[in-house]
């Protein structure tokens, strides 16, 4: 059995998948949305100028406290933009699929049943019997 051909089976499979394909859709919707991509620029662009001015030996509390709250609105408009919830959404569903099959590899790496590994939806805060976070 060689299971690095498996793991390549499996990757293809996860290709072909509900979650991959919303995902994708999704983050192909918000790459293209020139409103929302124009809204990041400006993002960016404000967090430059909020990073400049922090660096800046004889800050202006004034002007900092306008460029932080200009990054903030601005964020706040682009988390509220459909096809970034959209992406947010599917790429949430995608990580939680990651995260189950990376938790049945390492627990059955560890012994356990493959077959009975049921997923951890959260970690309850004790690291004791964990694999790590992810």
């Amino acid at each position: 059995m060689d299971v690095i051909a498996m793991a390549r089976e499996l990757g293809a499979a996860l290709q072909q998948s509900d979650e991959y394909t919303a995902y994708n859709v999704a983050k192909n919707a918000a790459d293209s949305d020139a409103d929302l991509q124009g809204m990041i620029g400006d993002f960016n662009l404000k967090k430059l100028a909020l990073s400049a001015e922090v660096q800046k030996e004889d800050k202006d509390p004034e002007k900092l406290a306008a460029l932080n709250e200009e990054v903030r609105a601005i964020y706040a408009q682009i988390m509220s933009h459909p096809a970034m919830m959209a992406y947010n959404t599917t790429k949430a569903e995608l990580d939680r699929v990651l995260n189950f099959i990376q938790q049945i590899v390492v627990y059955s790496a560890n012994g356990e049943d493959p077959a009975a590994i049921q997923e951890e939806t959260s970690c309850g805060g004790d690291c004791s019997g964990c694999s790590g976070c992810h």
